[in-house]
């Protein structure tokens, strides 16, 4: 899910497993609309992340998001 208000991005690869990265593509600033088939998506040029380690997987970035570190509590999900 992305959560544009916070510019941050939280994907669960697997269940009970949780990951967040900054809601901003590496190739140009510009940011994230969705996570899909697997993938953290920038739609301005099509920009794609694996959403359980951020490693680029297609697009024009040539480098991964840092990840973002988040507490998860009886169903919350918060910056840590």
């Amino acid at each position: 899910m992305v959560f544009t208000g916070r510019k941050v991005v939280v994907t669960q690869p697997g269940a009970g497993r949780y990951e967040a990265f900054p809601a901003v593509c590496t190739h140009r600033g510009r940011p994230v609309t969705s996570v899909a088939d697997g993938a953290v998506v920038c739609g301005c040029h099509d920009g794609r992340f694996d959403m359980a380690d951020g490693s680029v997987k297609g697009g024009p970035a040539t480098r991964p998001p840092a990840p973002t570190d988040i507490t998860v509590e009886g169903g919350s999900v918060r910056p840590a």
